[in-house]
């Protein structure tokens, strides 16, 4: 059964079905317009036309067709005329300010398909492909992504755990990407956009009993983006949405954007140690400071309400509440080598011009903005944090969105100051915690689409006393700090008090060991809603390893051939025997070994566990 659209006006196009015309010779009745290879040649895209001059696309991977002829282009009055096609091979280099990694290659094949009313410029990577359009009068757009079969898919859920696995046939409405797909047991996709630079974030538009979607968004100027790997880790890894997006503008200089891990002040407030009750104040915050000072932990994020209620638009955004403190606590951190982030509601955001509260915060000596609860359609919002990220750049000040963001797509190759945002749900955030299958799948959905803030890193696994929520938290010890290493992020934000850190030194040195910007990231191994294995080597040459697994328990056998040859000291970081994510939490073992990059290690991951593992170079 094929679904094919019909043009009939610049704003309508028509779903006819055709049940007498089977796929194939649907596709055999396609007159061919141009071929497209990625640079290793197992990418081919296929571009065709109807007997009426519709263009469609088609995509095989490894000798295996994933996307049968699928609509492509805009809705025009008329189909439109083929004039012509060019196509070049471009091989450059990118060096980012910080990433998964220090060099990346830019390397692919793109074509530019000339009609006459409109282009088709797409592009062909070794790990997927890309189109948008250029010119053209058209509001809308005909993108169809018409499946090869009727596979497995896991979509992006806003603060909730991610919908999937669901067969695509099954899908129904809207789907919000990002959308991880498992074509085969070594064939996986992620269906997103990159460069939005206008226009409505993309949705996706189910068509019932059939493995297709539609775009329904009206028309943006952003590319079309379809991932592909051979393991779902291997979309983890990938660089092909900030690939997509521009280098910066002329005239930044992002040598000033530093990435690393960050205390954060909100998950504090009423814990009780020692005698002392920790507040969102200026002993408190000061507290905070001395600590991330002795383990050169870079930075300290204040959270809402320092300048007054966060949801009143009378609360000064640069006056009010403790604005006198904050700025006696930005000149205290300054002594110490620390940085620290302002949060901004978008009240404030709205009352009070946000040209001038990001430049005072600049001015202040703030290092970042933590910007939340953005009110306003979808592209509204896409618009107001294009230009707060900008506001930002131009006031050296980094920036973390959260409550609901514009998802990511690749801004952090023009914006290197975009460092994360809340794109999931985070732990311990909104009054709620997520299961340990939530994380092990977000990783394979919300992450690929960027950095994401997961607020991981939790050591006093009951919050007793906490003002804003004090649930258990279902995870081990063991895999709170894994979880820290695996979620990709600019600021690895950790929510905790200095003392429970103290109480647990091995995890404490895994955490504050992880030095960015990274030198390389590799997704070792994982399932999605399974679990998952991270490598990444920091700025200092000490690799890290993380693993994290669901609800089951399991063995996982780590390979370090990885690394460089050489010997390593590894500090292994393992659940106890009778640790689980809902009893004895806090129950780990520690060892120190002698390996080499031969060494395979075996992890016993308990029940919600993880396993962490620091590997430094012996001379």
């Amino acid at each position: 059964m094929r679904i094919l659209k019909v043009f009939v006006n610049p704003f309508l196009f028509l779903i006819i079905t055709f049940s007498a015309l089977s796929e194939a010779s649907f596709a055999n009745s396609l007159r061919k317009l141009a071929d497209l290879r990625s640079p290793d040649g197992k990418l081919k895209v296929s571009f065709t036309s109807g007997t009426d001059g519709a263009i469609f696309y088609s995509l095989m991977a490894d000798g295996k067709l994933l996307l049968q002829p699928s609509a492509i282009g805009l809705n025009v009055s008329k189909a439109p005329v083929f004039r012509s096609e060019r196509s070049e091979i471009v091989k450059k280099v990118w060096r980012p300010v910080w990433g998964k990694r220090s060099i990346v290659n830019d390397v692919y094949r793109e074509i530019t398909i000339v009609l006459d009313v409109y282009t088709i410029k797409a592009r062909a990577y070794n790990d997927g492909i890309a189109f948008r359009y250029e010119n053209g009068k058209s509001e809308s757009e005909l993108t169809e992504f018409n499946f090869a079969g009727n596979y497995d898919a896991w979509y992006y859920n806003g603060e909730n755990h991610n919908i999937g696995p669901e067969k695509l046939q099954n899908a129904k409405g809207i789907r919000k990407p990002i959308v991880t797909i498992k074509a085969n047991d070594d064939q996986y996709m992620a269906i997103h956009e990159a460069d939005l630079e206008s226009g409505e974030p993309l949705l996706l538009k189910t068509v019932p009993g059939h493995a297709s979607f539609l775009v329904p968004s009206k028309r943006a100027k952003a590319w079309r983006v379809i991932m592909y790997g051979r393991t779902p880790g291997q979309l983890i890894d990938s660089h092909l949405l900030e690939l997509l997006n521009p280098a910066p503008e002329p005239g930044y200089d992002f040598t000033w954007v530093k990435p690393g891990v960050a205390l954060w002040d909100w998950r504090i407030n009423g814990a009780e140690v020692d005698g002392f009750k920790y507040q969102m104040s200026l002993p408190s915050w000061k507290r905070m400071v001395d600590f991330a000072a002795v383990n050169k932990i870079p930075s300290l994020v204040l959270d809402a309400n320092w300048y007054g209620a966060e949801f009143n638009k009378d609360s000064d955004p640069l006056k009010g509440g403790k604005a006198a403190d904050v700025n006696e606590l930005i000149k205290y951190g300054k002594e110490k080598g620390l940085g620290i982030w302002l949060y901004l509601n978008d009240v404030g955001g709205k009352a009070y011009p946000i040209e001038a509260t990001i430049k005072q915060y600049g001015d202040w000596g703030a290092i970042g903005l933590k910007y939340g609860f953005m009110q306003g359609s979808a592209e509204e919002k896409n618009s107001k944090t294009r230009l707060i990220t900008k506001l930002c750049a131009q006031h050296h000040l980094m920036v973390d969105f959260h409550d609901g963001p514009v998802h990511p797509y690749g801004q952090m190759r023009t914006w290197p100051n975009a460092v994360t945002r809340e794109y999931c749900q985070a732990q311990l955030d909104g009054h709620k915690v997520f299961q340990p299958k939530t994380f092990v799948t977000s990783v394979f959905v919300n992450m690929v689409a960027g950095p994401l803030d997961m607020n991981n890193g939790v050591v006093d696994m009951i919050q007793k006393g906490r003002v804003d929520n004090g649930n258990p938290v279902p995870s081990t010890i063991v895999a709170e700090a894994a979880r820290t290493l695996i979620t990709f992020s600019g600021a690895t934000i950790i929510p905790d008090i200095p003392e429970y850190y103290n109480k647990y030194p091995e995890i404490l040195k895994f955490i504050t060991a992880q030095k960015m910007p990274w030198m390389e990231s590799k997704t070792l191994s994982g399932q999605i809603g399974e679990y998952i294995v991270m490598a990444r080597k920091a700025s200092t040459g000490n690799w890290l390893i993380a693993a994290a697994t669901n609800e089951s328990p399991r063995v996982l056998h780590i390979p370090l051939s990885f690394a460089e040859p050489g010997n390593y000291r590894a500090l292994i970081i393992r659940d106890g025997k009778d640790a689980s994510y809902l009893t004895n939490k806090e129950s780990y073992r520690v060892e120190t070994i002698m390996v080499t990059s031969k060494k395979v290690i075996d992890i016993e991951l308990a029940p919600g566990g993880g396993a962490c593992i620091l590997l430094e170079k012996v001379k």
